[in-house]
C-alpha cells in the first residue's frame, strides 16, 4: 500500500493505528470528505506494511467516517481490537470464518453484516446501529457478550437477524433492540443472560422470534416494555433459570402469539403482571421448576385457544388473570401442583381432562367448583370430578367431596338411556347415590311412621284367629318394609282395600331402598 495514495483520513487513520488511538475524521473535514476506503481498512487490520514500535498496542479505532467499498475479512485472523463509531458503510462488512479479538460498532449504518462461522474472543458490540439488511452470525462464536443493545434493523420481506447455531459466552443484550423481519436464534447456546427488555420486534403474519431450542444459561427476559408482532417461538428451549414476560405485549391475531412447547425452565416462568396477549399461547408439554403465573395478564383469543396448556408441569400454577380469559383454556393432561384461581377470572371455556393438581390454594364450595368444572364443553367426564374429590379430602372436607362424587354421578346420568335415567333418579332421591345414606334412614322412618299409624287404626285381619300373636303395627310394618328379616307379623294378618295397596306399597319401597342402599354404598366404599 503506497501511502501517497491515501487521503487525510485515511492517513490519519494509517499513522494511529500502531498506537491504537482514535480517529475522529469529523474532527475537521466536511462529512462529504470524511470518506475511509474499506480496502485501507482491511490492510491495517491484516498487518499490511505497518511499523510497529516496541511497547505499541495496536487497535483500529475510527469514528464518523464513511467507508467506502466491500471490507472483506472472510477467512482472515484479525489481532488486534476494532472499535468503529457513528460510521457509514455503502455496503456489507464481510467477516464469514474471520476470527477476531474484539468487535465494537456503535451507531454506525450499515446495509447489513455477514460474520456467519467468524469467531469473536472477546465481544461482538453493535449498539445504536441502523442496518437495512440482514445481520448473519449463523454458527458465529463468541467468547464474550453479543451486545446489540438499541440497534434498529430492518429487513421485511426476510431474516433480519440470523443467528442460527451461534454460541455466546455472555450475556445476549437486545435491550431496546427494534426489528423490522424475523430474529432467527434456533439452537443458539447462550451462556449469560438473554435480556429484550424492551425490544420491539415486528413481522406481522410470521415469525417475529424464532428461538427453537436455544439454551440460555441464565435468566431469559422480555419484560418490561417488550412488544412484538408475529409468532414468538420457543419450542424445545432450555432455560436454567426463569423466563419472564411482565409487562409485554404480544400480538399474532387469530394465530398462536406465544409457541413455548416442551420447553425447559428450571425455576418460573412469569407471564402475568400485565402481559397482554392478542392471539394465543400454546405451552403444551413444558416442565416449569417452580410457579407457571398469569397473575393480572390479559389474554384474549376469541375464536380459538387462547391458552394450551396441554401436559405441562409445575409445581405451582396461577390462573388469577386480570379478566376471564376470551377463548379457550385448554389444561388436559396438565399437572398444575398448588392451583390459584378465582371465580370472577374464570374462563368460559377450561378444559381440565385428566388434569391434575396436588392442591387448591383457595378450595371454595363445592357447588362453585362443580360449576367451574362443567365449564368445559365435550359432555360427561369422570376425572375432573374424582380430582376435585381427591383435594377436598386431602383438606380434610369430607361432605364437599361427598358433594362432588354426587355430582359427577348426577352429570354422568344425563347420558345414559332412559331406563337408566329413571332409575338413577331413585338412587338419588333415596339414597344420593350412597353419598347421602341418612337419606335411606329417613325414608325407613317416614313409612314406618305411615305405615304404622295406618295399620294401627286399620289393623288387617288375622289368617287363623286361633293361631294368629297379638298385632302389632309397628312390627308389621317393619316386616313389610325389611326385605328377608321377619318378625312373624306379615304372615299372620292379611290387609284387605286399601290396605292391601299400602302393604304392596311398603314391600316395593323395601326392596328399593335396600337396592339403592346396596348399590350406593358399594359405590360409595370403591372410591374411597
Amino acid at each position: 500500500m503506497r501511502l501517497d495514495e491515501l487521503n487525510a483520513p485515511e492517513r490519519r487513520l494509517w499513522d494511529s493505528f500502531s498506537q491504537g488511538r482514535t480517529v475522529d475524521v469529523l474532527d475537521d473535514l466536511a462529512s462529504a470528505e470524511a470518506v475511509v476506503r474499506a480496502d485501507i481498512i482491511a490492510a491495517l487490520l491484516l498487518d499490511a506494511g505497518v511499523d510497529h514500535a516496541p511497547g505499541d498496542r495496536p487497535a483500529l479505532r475510527l469514528t464518523g467516517a464513511r467507508v467506502t467499498g466491500c471490507l472483506n475479512l472472510r477467512f482472515t485472523e484479525i489481532a488486534v481490537p476494532v472499535v468503529l463509531t457513528d460510521c457509514r458503510f455503502d455496503e456489507p462488512p464481510l467477516l464469514q470464518g474471520a476470527r477476531t479479538r474484539e468487535l465494537v460498532m456503535s451507531g454506525c449504518a450499515l446495509p447489513g453484516l455477514v460474520a456467519d462461522t467468524a469467531q469473536i474472543d472477546a465481544r461482538l458490540v453493535l449498539t445504536r446501529c441502523h442496518v437495512t439488511g440482514p445481520l448473519v452470525l449463523n454458527r458465529t462464536q463468541i467468547n464474550g457478550d453479543l451486545d446489540i443493545r438499541d440497534m434498529v434493523i430492518t429487513c421485511p420481506d426476510g431474516e433480519a437477524i440470523s443467528a442460527v447455531h451461534a454460541k455466546v459466552g455472555g450475556d445476549l443484550l437486545c435491550a431496546k433492540l427494534a426489528v423490522e423481519g424475523r430474529f432467527r436464534l434456533s439452537g443458539a447456546s447462550i451462556d449469560g443472560e438473554f435480556d429484550l427488555e424492551g425490544a420491539s420486534l415486528r413481522n406481522p403474519g410470521g415469525h417475529a422470534l424464532d428461538a427453537y431450542h436455544v439454551q440460555v444459561a441464565q435468566d431469559f427476559t422480555f419484560h418490561p416494555g417488550f412488544s412484538a408482532e408475529g409468532r414468538i417461538i420457543l419450542s424445545g428451549a432450555t432455560v436454567a433459570a426463569a423466563i419472564g414476560f411482565c409487562g409485554a405485549r404480544l400480538s399474532n391475531p387469530g394465530d398462536i402469539a406465544l409457541e413455548a412447547v416442551d420447553v425447559t425452565v428450571s425455576r418460573n416462568f412469569d407471564l402475568g403482571r400485565g402481559l397482554t396477549v392478542d392471539g394465543g399461547i400454546q405451552l403444551d408439554g413444558t416442565r416449569i421448576g417452580t410457579e407457571l403465573s398469569f397473575r393480572d395478564a390479559r389474554l384474549t383469543e376469541a375464536d380459538g385457544t387462547a391458552l394450551s396448556l396441554r401436559a405441562i408441569q409445575a409445581r405451582e400454577t396461577d390462573l388469577r388473570t386480570q379478566r376471564p380469559i376470551d377463548g379457550v383454556v385448554d389444561a388436559r393432561n396438565a399437572q398444575l401442583g398448588t392451583l390459584y384461581d378465582a371465580p370472577d377470572t374464570w374462563p368460559a371455556d377450561l378444559r381440565l381432562a385428566e388434569t391434575t393438581y396436588d392442591a387448591l390454594a383457595f378450595p371454595l364450595s363445592a357447588a362453585e367448583r362443580v360449576r367451574w368444572i362443567r365449564r368445559a364443553g365435550g359432555g360427561y367426564l369422570p376425572q375432573p370430578y374424582e380430582q376435585l374429590a381427591t383435594a377436598y379430602r386431602k383438606l380434610g372436607h369430607e361432605d364437599e367431596a361427598r358433594t362432588v362424587l354426587l355430582a359427577k354421578q348426577r352429570h354422568r346420568r344425563t347420558t345414559l338411556s332412559a331406563h337408566t335415567r329413571a332409575w338413577g333418579h331413585v338412587q338419588d332421591v333415596a339414597v344420593g347415590y350412597g353419598y347421602r345414606p341418612l337419606r335411606a334412614g329417613l325414608w325407613l322412618m317416614a313409612l314406618l311412621v305411615c305405615g304404622t299409624l295406618f295399620f294401627g287404626l286399620h289393623p288387617p285381619a288375622p289368617l287363623e284367629a286361633a293361631k294368629a300373636p297379638d298385632f302389632n303395627a309397628v312390627f308389621y310394618t317393619l316386616d313389610l318394609l325389611v326385605p328377608i328379616i321377619t318378625f312373624g307379623q306379615e304372615g299372620a294378618f292379611a290387609p284387605r282395600g286399601s290396605g292391601q295397596w299400602l302393604a304392596y306399597g311398603l314391600i316395593a319401597a323395601g326392596w328399593v331402598l335396600a337396592t339403592t342402599v346396596t348399590a350406593g354404598v358399594s359405590r360409595a366404599i370403591s372410591r374411597q
